[in-house]
């Protein structure tokens, strides 16, 4: 609609108003009642005075359920209106919070409207006691409605009318500002140049803004108590946030009257609010007025009393909140030093290390604003190379203060965090590589040793933020998508790095060769240089460079350097760049200098087939393995054939006379390195049969010997024997799924069922280990890192395993033994096994469910076994209600039961085979060995489709039809509620199992529970109570009319639940029946 439409839509209104204003107001109330939502029915009548009871008594607001109207009168004088509209209409649905474009509009043009009509009459209607009344009085009454739509509404043009009055009263007093200088200078004129009549139309003019000023005053001040003091708390928080949101305008806009503590306070107060949106339109409200010097002094009260609460936002649960309250702490720490104490700052600036990157970056900004940026002036009498040394010495103050800010804190160790924080802010400094290669490189005295290992720190993350930005891990809300600005500056930065570094890492790297983390974090540097820099074709600097990295590999084989420098070495023999070549050339010269060496070693070592060697030379053949595993793990060194040079170390086992374990261990990773990259790379080297043939047979000996160490006394070395076969299996079956069928193919190896039992074996031993309260306290004293670590271990064997079984390596079957720890240890493993489930299922559905199905049988039939065997409970086995509730978390995971329909169908069927089949009913044995498994079975039934039920049950019954049921006997619960649950007696309930005990297959007591839903529960057929049946060989059920009629339902003959059988009290049993079935 735009400003000037509403402009002159409310002009044409302003001359209908002066012609006739009653029926002119009664428009302007129809079109804000309308603006509420409103479809019902207006009607006014005159009101003569405001104070007559009878007249009071008539504001009601009302339900007529007879007529399905409501009923909303109340008083805009002179006008008692009446509001009618249906009582169906839904009252939650009104323009003003319509989502999508249609309800930002409305919310913007009724604002528009509110703001116009008040501008529009501030020279005119607005002071003629009429409109302004009524419709103050229209909007009081409606916002004190119930209904939400009005109350709603008429608050938001309610506070829009204040701010709009707000604005007149602001005018107003400028006019009486500048009338009141004109009067003074014009009495301060002689007297012949004063003017009598002058003065008194000026003092006029004044008296007459004042009075206006004064009547506006007095509008504002019933608006506010009114409408704002009952619906600051209101419960809707729209209305809330929008009280507040004016509240701070006020303050700031007429901050004469509305910037004192008595306003003050309702801001503190709902500070305090449990919905963030009020939270943040306060903090809004409070930067505005702390961003005006003018208004501080005003605020000290304030200040003092919430500090408290604003510091205590900083750590709000909603991360909007939490960035602009500490924005809002930003601008008080820049107004005054006097505010904030020490022991604030140490606790606000430990935010720089959170993990949402907007409130940690404002946390950066208080950083450098306070610590960072505090250095002495630059001194003007200087010369230009003193100039040069000062700003170093300025950079260095920095720097010292931004260590011993870190040093302090002691709170984090990753110093990438503390950089991206800095990052916008702080970026001078942490992108002045030359200035932090000074402070490395400098002899005189400046930095401790620790201080450098902390600047290596920054200088590395530094050039890894410039070159591929603030992403990191753990940190959420950067930008995922850059401008082209940004991804300009970031390619700039880039190119100075790479122009720097590129000739002073070298010299770094020989500076600090002899420490091991500073060291690993230089050789990380590379990886971000810039291909299409010109230090790139310099090969001066290249061959620096190389000869320092080789240099530092001589004298280290720490992990962290290894990986450092294998990943190096990678990004730099990547091709397009200009020093691929000189880069690969001194890989390969390493690699080839390591296998020569390793081969000495070993031809010294391997005599007679049996390892002997000094622990020296131990020593170095361990550190060789090292190196060329880590270049392994990233490089292809199938040329230098490394599985055959170390494959002669696996044929001894290590407990009789073979290998040290730390041999065995990098033995083992290096040669399932070398089995992955010739699996990975068979597209390419795969040319005939006879190499697919040496493939396979390196396969075979690789799990061939890797299962023998299986079981070997050393932990590592179990551990890489198990990852490296499950990696390479896993390698292999990836190679046969992608492989082009049209060209020469891999051929197929298949794990021998030693090797699996074995790997079964191996996890149920090392990663299901259940603590029993020995070993818990154990745990308790040991360190809770070395507790984590291990569970981190044996949680990477778990997924190594299940990702056999997903990708099919294994069969499926296998996996049910890993579901039997589901519920037993869920707290550690239970998400790799409820993820294995899907996958599985994702595969093939019904074999995932008869696994599921195995996994209960199996843990069913060791409870049957131990029961029968009477021994002492055993802590392997489960409890019969572990069990149960391990079939109600399967019967959890079938989420879409269209789509999982026949699985559910195969768990029932399986289910009544698992407990009927071979049975054979003798005097001896009345019932299956198994029936109490229908118990837990009846945890799937709720999943079953009503037509399913139905087919289920008609299996039960063809099972259970050649046998005798009697009902009195409590063995057979199992089956009357498994068969309950599938005709769903208790809809809202599942099946009751009555069996409680444990250890015991079958209860002998009943629940009362139990009976109570057994309830009014009739079979088919119909017999009366006092009719005795008598139990023949053969059961016939076609005596009963009901029965032929409902089918052959060996359950169609029912009984009386009312009768004593099922009675809670013991009475005579000359009233029960018994059934043949």
């Amino acid at each position: 609609m735009g400003r000037s439409a509403i402009q002159a839509v409310l002009d044409d209104w302003i001359e209908a108003y002066v012609t006739d204003r009653d029926s002119s107001l009664l428009d302007l109330i129809s079109f804000f009642i309308q603006c509420c939502g409103c479809k019902g029915v207006v009607t006014a009548e005159m009101c003569q005075s405001k104070e007559d009871k009878d007249v009071r008594s008539k504001m009601v607001e009302e339900l007529d359920e007879a007529a399905g109207l409501q009923y909303k009168r109340f008083l805009a004088f002179p006008w008692i209106l009446t509001v009618t509209w249906p009582m169906d209409a839904d009252s939650a649905e009104y323009p003003l919070v319509q989502s999508g474009p249609s309800g930002r509009w409305f919310h913007s043009e009724f604002c528009d409207f509110v703001s116009v009509l008040v501008a529009q009459c501030q020279h005119g209607v607005l002071f003629d006691s009429y409109l302004m009344n009524s419709l103050i009085s229209l909007l009081t009454e409606l916002s004190n409605s119930f209904v939400r739509a009005f109350r709603h509404t008429c608050t938001l043009a309610a506070v829009k009318l204040l701010s709009s009055l707000l604005s007149v009263a602001l005018s107003l007093s400028v006019g009486i500002e500048n009338s009141q200088k004109l009067y003074d200078v014009q009495r301060t004129k002689t007297v012949r140049q004063k003017s009598t009549q002058q003065l008194e139309r000026m003092q006029k003019k004044i008296s007459e803004l004042q009075e206006k000023r004064t009547e506006v005053e007095s509008m504002t001040d019933i608006i506010f108590k009114g409408v704002f003091l009952k619906r600051y708390r209101d419960m809707l928080p729209e209305i809330r946030s929008v009280c507040m949101e004016e509240l701070g305008l006020w303050m700031k806009l007429y901050s004469s009257a509305f910037l004192n503590d008595s306003y003050l306070k309702y801001m503190g107060w709902m500070m305090h609010d449990k919905v963030p949106d009020v939270r943040l339109k306060c903090v809004l409200a409070l930067q505005g007025l702390f961003g005006d010097p003018v208004l501080l002094p005003k605020l000290d009260l304030f200040i003092s009393r919430f500090k408290n609460r604003l510091i205590s936002m900083v750590l709000d649960k909603d991360n909007e909140v939490a960035v602009q309250t500490m924005k809002l702490l930003v601008l008080i720490s820049s107004a005054t030093d006097e505010v904030l104490t020490p022991e604030d700052y140490k606790q606000l600036l430990q935010v720089v290390y959170c993990s949402h990157r907007p409130l940690a970056a404002t946390a950066g900004e208080l950083l450098y604003s306070r610590i960072l940026s505090a250095v002495p002036p630059t001194s003007n009498n200087q010369d230009e190379r003193n100039e040069e040394e000062e700003q170093r010495h300025q950079i260095f103050v920095r720097l010292k203060a931004l260590l011993q800010f870190y040093q302090e804190t002691e709170l984090h160790e990753h110093i990438v965090y503390l950089v991206d924080s800095l990052w916008d802010w702080g970026g001078s400094l942490l992108k002045d590589w030359p200035t932090l290669t000074a402070a490395l490189l400098q002899n005189r005295p400046g930095f401790t040793p620790a201080e450098q290992a902390v600047i290596v720190e920054i200088l590395v993350a530094s050039v890894r933020q410039a070159a591929e930005g603030p992403a990191l891990v753990g940190r959420s809300g950067a930008k995922k998508i850059m401008s082209t600005r940004e991804r300009k500056i970031q390619a700039d930065d880039c190119l100075k790095l790479t122009e720097h570094l590129f000739s002073v890492l070298p010299k770094l790297l020989s500076k600090f060769s002899g420490s091991g983390d500073p060291v690993a974090s230089l050789m990380r540097i590379p990886q971000y240089f810039h291909p299409d820099s010109q230090e790139a074709k310099n090969a001066q600097f290249v061959s620096s460079l190389m000869t320092e990295m080789a240099a530092v590999l001589d004298l280290h084989s720490s992990p962290a350097v290894l990986e450092a420098a294998a990943r190096t070495y990678l990004r730099l023999c990547d091709g397009g760049a200009g020093w691929a070549s000189a880069a690969g050339a001194s890989r390969d010269v390493l690699v080839q200098r390591w296998v020569d060496q390793l081969t000495g070693l070993l031809g010294e070592t391997l005599r007679g087939g049996c390892f002997s060697a000094e622990e020296e030379t131990a020593r170095q053949i361990v550190t060789t393995l090292k190196k060329l595993g880590a270049f392994y793990n990233c490089h292809d060194l199938g040329q230098w054939s490394v599985f055959d040079l170390l494959s002669p170390l696996l044929t001894e086992d290590g407990s009789q006379g073979g290998a040290p374990p730390e041999v065995l261990e990098e033995v083992l990773r290096c040669m399932s390195f070398a089995m992955l990259w010739s699996l990975s790379t068979s597209s390419e080297t795969l040319t005939c049969r006879e190499k697919a043939v040496a493939q396979r047979l390196q396969l075979r000996l690789f799990c061939e010997r890797s299962h023998r160490y299986l079981s070997h006394c050393d932990h590592s070395v179990r551990y890489q024997a198990f990852l490296g076969v499950c990696d390479v299996l896993i390698a292999h079956s990836y190679q046969l799924q992608v492989w082009d069928p049209t060209c020469f193919g891999p051929l197929l190896y298949t794990p021998s069922p030693k090797l699996q039992r074995a790997l079964l074996t191996f996890v149920c031993t090392h990663v299901f280990i259940v603590p029993d309260c020995d070993n818990y306290s154990r745990v308790n004293e040991s360190s809770e890192v070395d507790r984590l670590e291990e569970l981190h271990k044996r949680r990477n064997l778990l997924a190594a395993y299940c990702k056999l079984v997903v990708h099919g390596v294994l069969e499926m079957s296998v996996a049910a033994e890993l579901y039997t720890y589901y519920m037993k240890l869920y707290s550690d493993f239970g998400d790799i096994i409820k993820e294995t489930i899907y996958r599985t299922r994702q595969t093939d559905k019904i074999e995932s469910a008869r696994t599921l199905v195995l996994c209960l049988q199996q843990l069913f039939m060791q409870l049957k076994r131990e029961q029968d065997s009477g021994g002492r409970a055993h802590s392997g086995v489960q409890t019969f209600t572990c069990i149960k509730e391990l079939a109600r978390r399967f019967a959890l995971t079938f989420g879409d039961l269209v789509k999982f329909r026949e699985c559910l169908v195969m768990i029932h069927r399986n289910g009544v085979e698992f407990v009927f089949q071979d049975f054979r009913q003798t005097p001896d044995n009345a019932t299956p060995p198994y029936l109490s498994y229908l118990t837990i079975l009846s945890e799937f039934s709720n999943k079953l489709l009503k037509p399913d039920k139905k087919t289920v049950l008609s299996y039960l019954q063809k099972h259970t039809a050649e046998h005798i049921i009697d009902l009195r006997e409590e063995c057979w619960q199992p089956l009357i509620y498994y068969r309950a649950s599938l005709l769903a007696v208790a809809e809202t309930e599942d099946a009751i199992s009555y069996v409680s005990s444990d250890r015991r297959p079958y209860l002998h007591s009943r629940s009362p529970i139990g009976k109570q839903k057994l309830e009014g529960y009739k079979f088919p057929g119909q017999v009366r109570p006092t009719e005795q049946i008598t139990k023949v060989n053969k059961p016939s059920i076609s005596q009963s009319p009901q029965a032929t009629v409902g089918g052959t339902d060996p359950f169609s003959v029912s009984f009386n639940i009312a009768s004593n059988v099922l009675s809670n009290n013991s009475e005579s049993d000359d009233s029960s029946v018994d059934v043949e079935l």
